[in-house]
């Protein structure tokens, strides 16, 4: 066994609704590290939080979810990243060199897992706390967007609270910003869940309350008449982007069901635009990632307006879907880049990032007997 590989920690699963659609992703990641250069370490996040790590990457990952070694991760950088909880006689692996996370959702992908990895101390692919709690939130990120001058479909954000006080009051702020058909999703979730086209004022209530279950803040978009064109984006401070693809859902939007649970949906990459479309998309795809300070990995999706030709950016996921199949991956393929070479670069990425964060000071060096000075008892004495 070559003693120099990278232990790379693979974290999926989570407490989100997207817990299934985690696993495979992760999945797909664990078959494509290279043996020669990485030693995987399958760490699973059941639905009630547990964090357990499995003997082998070969292991199915549904069985590492039941079986097993229970861990944490202490938020100590000098604590040697993963402990073992309970009795576990052979112990897992207890050093992880980096986390690559395939969290999709709440708890994942939202910036409360990127917390904790920087308060152990432990590199980690893709976006950071202020990106992917930005990234998570699609109300904020489209403030974030506008700012920087990229179109965003026109929308109205209210909070769970708001909706539950009065409703009536909502019912006609709707009206009045807003010809119907619109979408109503919750403002903090992925993979469509929860979300609904509302086609006449009367089913505006079902469908606030139906994402009033998954968030404190719910949108009511504009429904727009779209093609919808996807850009991946690789990078840190100067990022790549790749050829852009389009999703040609089967049925009338892409939802959940089309997105996981039925076959028919079309993916072309390149996707069939101009020349000049395709430098636009990707201009305000690597602008969207600036703006919100990403790193490491974004996939930004756009629509197309079929009436106008208008662009608007929709959302911008930091932990896109990453089976081999899914868009992000399938475009930077075409772009040049495979599965394989992919993982690599986002791991070089993660530690290039891990490296210069290394180079910022956290505290003032004072002087020696500089100390005593700022004592509780030399501060106190006036008021």
């Amino acid at each position: 066994m070559n003693a120099k590989r990278i232990r790379v920690g693979v974290l999926f699963g989570g407490r989100s609704g997207e817990h299934e659609v985690s696993i495979a992703s992760a999945q797909s990641v664990l078959r494509a590290l290279d043996p020669e250069k990485y030693e995987p370490v399958p760490i699973g996040i059941a639905k009630d939080g547990r964090w357990l790590v499995g003997e082998s990457a070969q292991k199915l990952l549904p069985d590492v979810l039941k079986r097993g070694h229970r861990v944490i991760l202490p938020p100590d950088p000098s604590a040697g990243s993963l402990m073992s909880v309970g009795e576990s006689p052979a112990g897992p692996p207890s050093r992880v060199d980096v986390m690559f996370p395939v969290l999709h959702g709440t708890f994942g992908e939202d910036g409360t897992v990127q917390g904790l990895l920087e308060l152990a101390g432990v590199p980690y692919v893709g976006a950071g706390v202020l990106a992917s709690s930005v990234g998570m939130d699609k109300d904020v990120q489209k403030r974030l967007f506008r700012d920087a001058r990229i179109p965003v479909v026109e929308y109205l954000c209210v909070s769970r609270t708001e909706w539950q006080r009065d409703p009536g009051a909502v019912e006609k702020a709707v009206a009045k910003q807003f010809r119907f058909p619109v979408f109503v999703k919750p403002a903090t979730l992925g993979s469509s869940v929860g979300m609904t086209k509302v086609r006449r004022a009367g089913n505006l209530p079902v469908a606030m309350d139906e994402a009033a279950q998954f968030a404190q803040k719910i949108l009511i978009e504009r429904a727009v008449t779209a093609r919808e064109i996807e850009v991946a984006v690789l990078g840190n401070e100067d990022p790549q982007t790749a050829v852009p693809g389009e999703i040609i859902p089967h049925r009338e939007f892409y939802d959940y069901t089309a997105k996981y649970l039925e076959e028919g949906t079309q993916l072309r990459i390149p996707a069939k635009l101009a020349p000049a479309q395709v430098r636009k998309f990707q201009d305000f795809a690597r602008r969207a990632f600036l703006a919100i300070e990403c790193r490491g990995m974004a996939r930004v999706d756009f629509f197309l307006e079929k009436r106008t030709g208008k662009i608007y950016l929709n959302e911008l996921n930091t932990i896109p879907g990453f089976t081999s199949i899914s868009m992000y991956p399938k475009m930077w393929e075409a772009s040049g880049i495979s599965y394989p070479q992919l993982i690599d670069r986002l791991i070089e990425l993660a530690l290039e990032e891990h490296q210069e964060k290394s180079r910022t000071k956290y505290a003032i060096e004072l002087p020696e007997g500089a100390a005593g000075a700022l004592s509780p008892s030399s501060t106190d004495s006036s008021s």
